[in-house]
């Protein structure tokens, strides 16, 4: 099952935001991103339309995306295993041999102070460039 507010924004400017777009790009076939949200929440129809228009423009293999919708009682699939409390949550991991085993190298979740792809970009680099 996908999440409809995870349909990319087609009015997002990816030359706008080119630094978040390389970051994404540059780790495309070794990051999995998990998105947790639910159609019905204000807050993912805002935040996650243009997150998803950021992973396009990085051409971010589909198969490295699984968004993961939650009910009302922000309950659904892998919510315990991720400790998943709010919505939107996006856990990026590298990508696992086992899917159920990757290394999390960032989080957003729904009241960070930068949009999610903004914020993630921030966080991948800043994880990666460590490592």
């Amino acid at each position: 099952m996908s999440l409809e507010t995870m349909r990319p924004n087609p009015t997002w400017d990816a030359a706008s935001y080119e630094d978040t777009v390389d970051v994404f790009a540059a780790h495309r076939d070794e990051l999995v991103y998990r998105v947790w949200g639910g159609d019905w929440c204000k807050d993912c129809r805002a935040l996650l339309p243009d997150f998803a228009a950021a992973l396009e423009a990085a051409e971010v293999p589909g198969e490295r995306v699984e968004e993961i919708p939650v009910d009302h009682d922000k309950q659904g699939p892998k919510v315990e295993a991720f400790d998943v409390e709010y919505i939107p949550t996006v856990v990026v991991e590298h990508a696992p041999d086992d899917p159920d085993e990757g290394e999390e190298i960032a989080r957003f979740v729904e009241s960070e102070r930068l949009p999610p792809a903004i914020y993630l970009a921030e966080q991948i680099e800043d994880a990666l460039e460590t490592a």
